[in-house]
């Protein structure tokens, strides 16, 4: 199937275009120092009456008068639904995880808001913990004809948004960078936000011919209905071509079996070689290393930020 009828499919199977952006109608909840960066605790709007918590991390020396590039960090799952925002951002959670933290300290703004039942943004009647109230969201946007993973995109689409409206952001150098569910949401995102100018993925790439072999109980966000039928899931990362997109991965990370993973850098290596675009896509897989942010992974992260965003 041809890439743009393969990304219509995937529109409609995620639930449509998402509706025109409200406000942000920003507030500014607390403002921390530390070394080396502020912390500014804030919420934006992603739709009317649904406010996303958020931690923008700016570099000490940046302002409007001296824009730095930015970066989205989406947080991981873990089952982990309490951490959220608060392990990148530096607050909580391990500390292999306080990307955005070391992100500001390479002097990038960074963004980490909460994903939808994580954080803040768990069930605000209480009825419901952790992954039940996921599931609870998963099936009430299935029964209004659209996924989780369409909710995610809109709302990441929002926190670009965000970044854009930020007077230290240069926002012609914007990219995005997640690990674990934060990579699905990576590569999820990607094809509907063109502004990204650079996306790292760490530790997911699970296909669905995987899932299914492997009888795997994935994140909600992996899963767009009625898409299997028209491609996979690095069908979907590979609509990110021609702009720069790396994804690091671990031999022996039972979340994305490998010999499905390799496979899929395959078919997104191919996208990008039909673009003349093969210098932009670049992907690493660590000799018996699992589901981890190692050195040499975080190294290559860096490295791609630098050399597409600074």
């Amino acid at each position: 199937m041809a890439a743009a009828d393969f990304r219509d499919r995937l529109l409609q199977g995620l639930g449509g275009t998402w509706p025109e952006g409200c406000p942000l109608n920003v507030r500014v909840r607390e403002t921390q120092q530390h070394e080396g960066y502020t912390l500014v605790s804030v919420y934006y709007d992603a739709e009317p009456s649904d406010a996303v918590p958020a931690n923008l991390l700016i570099p000490t020396g940046v302002s409007a008068a001296k824009p730095a590039p930015a970066i989205a960090v989406w947080h991981q799952h873990n089952g982990q639904w309490q951490l959220g925002k608060s392990e990148p951002s530096g607050q909580a959670g391990n500390p292999m995880h306080h990307t955005g933290v070391a992100l500001a300290k390479q002097g990038y703004v960074v963004v980490c808001p909460d994903a939808l039942c994580f954080g803040e943004r768990r069930d605000p009647t209480k009825k419901l913990d952790g992954g039940n109230y996921e599931r609870f969201e998963f099936l009430r946007y299935v029964v209004a004809g659209k996924c989780l993973a369409w909710k995610h995109i809109l709302d990441m689409r929002r926190a670009i948004d965000f970044l854009v409206s930020r007077p230290e952001v240069n926002a012609e150098k914007i990219g995005c960078y997640g690990h674990s569910m934060g990579s699905t949401h990576t590569w999820m995102v990607g094809p509907w936000e063109p502004r990204l100018k650079c996306l790292v993925g760490n530790c997911c790439l699970p296909t669905y011919k995987a899932i299914h072999r492997e009888h795997m109980l994935h994140c909600f966000p992996n899963f767009v209905p009625g898409i299997f039928q028209y491609g996979d899931t690095p069908d979907i990362a590979a609509l990110i071509a021609p702009r720069p997109l790396h994804l690091n991965l671990g031999e022996t990370d039972g979340g994305s079996p490998i010999d499905e993973a390799r496979r899929g850098i395959e078919v997104i290596a191919n996208a990008y070689s039909s673009m003349h675009a093969e210098k932009n896509f670049s992907s690493f897989i660590e000799t018996g290393v699992g589901h981890v942010l190692s050195d040499e992974m975080w190294k290559r992260a860096l490295a791609c930020f630098d050399r597409h965003l600074k």
